[in-house]
């Protein structure tokens, strides 16, 4: 089973090549300028929002610690299989709950210091820290397991599904949300390469839906598996495309 997850090239965008580079700087360079992690507010926002459309997309497309598993550990990591148990909901709203539990607690000690001239040093060290435990813990999982390991229980992620059950809910990701889809299941010859090279270790092969979508909610619609089927007949398409 060791050898049944293919490593492949991950990175097909400028900001999936190099967004590792933002992990860095606000991970490390902000225990020397706390106010590089301010960027990190930015960055939450802006997935929270992308999701609220797009499920994952942000995932597999623009976040940096992504771009640090898929583009820098993926060459040196063992690639096994992600443990069932770091996939269950349970673990997931465990430690999504946990997390915000202590990040709630922290900004309430930091708001002490509101309009004190270190308060953005103390907001911006309480995210670049953040960014550091994720670096080096997620780091470690990629190296030991597989590259998106950290993924799987990543509070930011559940925030993700989170809010794009939102926007479902609301009848707006229907419209807006790229989905992979295939051209036509019959053509499909069912060689599992999609599943061997996903980033999440999903099986799109054998999950499409009656109209031909993949609608796991676990995607970051990366394109990995579009880049990869031998027949191409997969493709990256939002709702209004999708016929």
């Amino acid at each position: 089973m060791n050898n049944y997850y293919i490593k492949t090239n991950r990175a097909f965008s400028y900001i999936r090549k190099y967004g590792w580079i933002i992990t860095v700087l606000i991970a490390i360079g902000g225990q020397w300028e706390p106010k590089l992690g301010l960027a990190v507010v930015v960055i939450m926002a802006s997935l929270t929002i992308t999701s609220f459309f797009n499920g994952r997309y942000w995932c597999g497309n623009f976040c940096p610690h992504g771009s640090l598993f898929d583009r820098i550990i993926l060459p040196v990591s063992r690639n096994k299989k992600i443990p069932d148990i770091l996939k269950s909901k349970i673990m997931m709203m465990g430690v999504f709950l946990i997390f915000m539990a202590i990040f709630t607690m922290r900004i309430l000690n930091v708001s002490q210091s509101w309009g004190t001239y270190d308060f953005l040093d103390k907001l911006g060290s309480l995210f670049s820290n953040t960014y550091l435990v994720v670096l080096i813990l997620g780091g470690a999982l990629a190296t030991f397991i597989n590259p998106r390991t950290w993924c799987q229980i990543c509070p930011m992620g559940t925030l993700q599904k989170l809010s794009y059950k939102l926007g479902k809910a609301l009848n707006i990701a229907k419209k807006t949300e790229k989905k992979i889809v295939i051209s036509n299941q019959e053509k499909c010859c069912k060689c599992g390469k999609c599943a061997k090279v996903c980033p999440f270790q999903l099986t799109p092969y054998m999950e499409f839906s009656n109209d031909n979508k993949f609608d796991n909610i676990n995607c970051i619609k990366c394109s990995t598996c579009v880049v990869n089927c031998p027949l191409g007949i997969l493709s990256l398409k939002n709702g209004n495309e999708i016929k």
